[in-house]
């Protein structure tokens, strides 16, 4: 199936124009540090005829798709298998020092949601897989096999904010000492039965779970709170940052990141802000934009969507 018919890009037209003011000038660089199918990579050197991209991703396959679909673009794409918090190493295997706009789409990408056997979905029978970069050794079955019952409470409370962590946790540890959970419906039968009937009623009980696993399989909350800083430092004076966060954990670390490099760091009480106490960044957007309700209705995935930009104003001291 063809690369575009996979991947709808989320708030596309938003992102084009934020970054836009930043892509002028020839041989403007461009890093999309999750690049996915190439849906929104596609669509900035389409606008802009003289603009280098830079995309990463650490999914060996969905490289070699996005790769197909940007092929016409020649020379101006560089592609770069990596997790996203090596953007500036990427720049740099590429020749670069400074990107003039990153782009971070985060999640779980199309390709890996559409394809039943990469394990992301509780709604398909699948191989407990779960990973993004199918070198790395982590699976969602190793954790289910190997994490104690404190560790698999754990990461549910706090990458699923899953309330039920214990009773799922305790039943998860009691199944798997009569047989090994290695596929996604077995998983999602012990916490169906373990789930008590009007919890049930309010949504799939398997969805925190499953979200918990995949954000641990791929460190995903920590290759972020790296990656937003490292992306920051890479961006030349005058460049732009934009990031699509799908659930409030994500949303959350790149909150505090712009917030904190937006706010003076003068001290209380000083007369006159100094030169290297000045905000690096500058906030782009009010708060977190929402994708607009045609925009969710024509693309499901739109719907948890919450963006946020910045403008880089200085190096930093």
């Amino acid at each position: 199936m063809a690369s575009s018919s996979l991947h709808t890009p989320v708030l596309l037209a938003r992102t084009v124009e934020l970054l836009a003011p930043a892509l002028t000038s020839a041989g403007a660089v461009l890093v999309d540090a999750t690049l996915g199918l190439g849906g929104h990579a596609e669509a900035f050197l389409t606008r802009f005829p003289e603009l280098v991209l830079v995309g990463i991703d650490r999914d060996e396959e969905a490289l070699a798709l996005a790769g197909e679909r940007l092929a016409p673009f020649g020379d101006r794409v560089r592609l770069v298998h990596a997790v996203y918090d090596a953007v500036p190493e990427a720049l740099e295997s590429e020749g670069f020092s400074r990107a003039a706009g990153i782009l971070f789409d985060l999640g779980v990408s199309s390709l890996q949601l559409d394809r039943v056997d990469r394990g992301f979905s509780y709604s398909q029978d699948a191989p407990l897989d779960m990973r993004m970069d199918a070198t790395s050794e982590l699976t969602a079955e190793r954790i289910l096999a190997e994490y104690s019952e404190a560790d698999l409470r754990r990461i549910f409370y706090e990458y699923g904010e899953e309330k039920l962590a214990p009773r799922y946790a305790r039943k998860i540890v009691q199944a798997r000492e009569i047989s090994p959970l290695s596929r996604s419906g077995q998983l999602v039968d012990v916490l169906i039965a373990a789930t008590p009937a009007a919890v049930k009623r309010v949504g799939h009980p398997a969805k925190r779970v499953f979200q918990a696993l995949r954000i641990e399989v791929n460190d995903e909350l920590g290759v972020l709170a790296r990656a937003i800083p490292a992306g920051i430092d890479a961006l030349a004076v005058g460049g732009r940052m934009v990031v699509l966060a799908y659930q409030s954990l994500e949303d959350r670390i790149v909150k505090r990141a712009f917030a904190a490099g937006s706010t003076s760091t003068a001290p209380r009480g000083l007369p006159v802000e100094l030169p290297e106490h000045r905000p690096e960044l500058r906030l782009l957007v009010r708060g977190a934009e929402l994708a607009s309700e045609q925009e969710r209705a024509e693309n499901p995935r739109a719907t948890p969507v919450r963006l946020r930009a910045v403008e880089r104003l200085r190096d930093a001291a």
